[in-house]
């Protein structure tokens, strides 16, 4: 089960500094001009989790296996990419293939770097790309719900729901407002991403701010921070040039020497990965033994079936039960001996919603 954040933002902000130090890698090349990164470029991190090293301890575990979570550059938007202008349509295409977007914005003076529109104003930048996936959401839904409608006339069901569903997203567009603002039900939710409607997938904003502002931001990214939080986004501040920097270092004490003379207690890539988790709404299980320790990444509402189904369809297929230790109890009991002894390990059925910081063991017969 993986899942993607598409780094998004208009040409030099520091999409590709920002990948490139997520992946400790040089694939995508930074450059001081547009569309520089042509196809998007997949990187995948593991999500720091101090969690794991604790369990592994206790379990004696040969080797610790982090979660991952991956993220794709995506190639520069600038105004009138619904209409084709710049890279436009590659840009919309691959939006499309992303689970959730962090959008980075340029919240840092500096003459060196064009900015594309000739000014620092990271409040309309965001604007500019919104307003270009909004322009291509409707364009989308009213070629599509004219179809729907002559389908609707014949008496198709399909079709009269799916154009009701679709209404709410044409509501909230019509408005003004992203399509992830639209009030839909629950039950209509798989249906609803469905739609593959740019606008509603989630967005984190990232501040990249200059050196000096790594630890407590600028006016710039406070000004988006407010902004941001009106419309119920995430906003995380970072220094993209100090992350490239971090990334190079491959001593863990010089690193953590290095942030605590930037005046930082975790490096930005650590908050955006996390925010990242957050912004999906997943959580992470955890399976323990002699050969490994392993976190696992299931969406939050996940029963137990479809989490074994993460380590093999075979899990979750002929699911029989989960035995089930919570972070805190294994942690307090030594280990899953001591956890049994007190108790504290669970039998847990199908209908049981997997907690974050589980420790699974799962039984099963195909």
């Amino acid at each position: 089960m993986g899942f993607t954040c598409g780094i998004v933002g208009l040409p030099n902000v520091g999409k590709s500094t920002l990948f490139n130090a997520l992946t400790s890698t040089a694939q995508a090349e930074a450059a001081n001009y547009p569309f520089c990164t042509i196809e998007p470029n997949v990187g995948r991190v593991s999500v720091p989790d101090e969690r794991l090293a604790k369990i592994a301890e206790l379990s004696k575990s040969a080797q610790v296996i982090p979660t991952y979570l991956d993220f794709a550059d995506i190639a520069g938007l600038v105004r009138g990419a619904s209409k084709g202008e710049g890279l436009g349509n590659q840009f919309l295409g691959h939006i499309r293939e992303v689970d959730a977007i962090v959008h980075v914005l340029r919240c840092f003076e500096d003459e060196n770097v064009t900015h594309v529109e000739g000014r620092i104003d990271p409040i309309a930048d965001a604007e500019t790309v919104e307003t270009e996936l909004m322009i291509a959401d409707l364009e989308s839904l009213e070629r599509r719900a004219d179809a729907l409608g002559k389908k609707t006339k014949g008496g198709d069901r399909d079709a009269k729901a799916q154009l009701e569903l679709m209404q709410l997203a044409l509501d909230a567009l019509r408005d003004g407002r992203p399509a992830r603002t639209a009030q839909v039900p629950d039950d209509n939710r798989r249906a609803w991403l469905a739609l593959q409607l740019l606008t509603a997938k989630p967005v984190l904003y990232v501040c990249n701010v200059e050196e000096e502002s790594a630890a407590h931001g600028n006016a710039a990214s406070d000004a988006v921070a407010t902004w941001a939080a009106a419309q119920g986004a995430g906003c995380v501040v970072i220094a993209a040039a100090i992350e490239a920097e971090v990334a190079q270092i491959e001593e863990p004490d010089e690193r953590i020497a290095f942030l605590t003379e930037m005046g930082l207690t975790e490096t930005g890539l650590t908050r955006i990965i996390r925010a990242g988790y957050d912004l999906l709404a997943l959580i992470t299980y955890l399976t323990a033994g002699p050969k490994e320790t392993r976190a696992w990444t299931v969406r939050q509402d996940a029963k137990a079936p479809e989490a074994a189904g993460v380590i093999h369809t075979d899990f979750e297929r002929g699911f029989i039960r989960a035995e089930t230790i919570g972070y805190d109890d294994f942690i307090a009991c030594g280990g899953e001996s001591g956890a049994k002894e007190a108790g504290k390990m669970r039998s847990e059925g199908r209908d049981y919603q997997v907690r974050d910081g589980d420790i699974l063991l799962f039984r099963f017969n195909v």
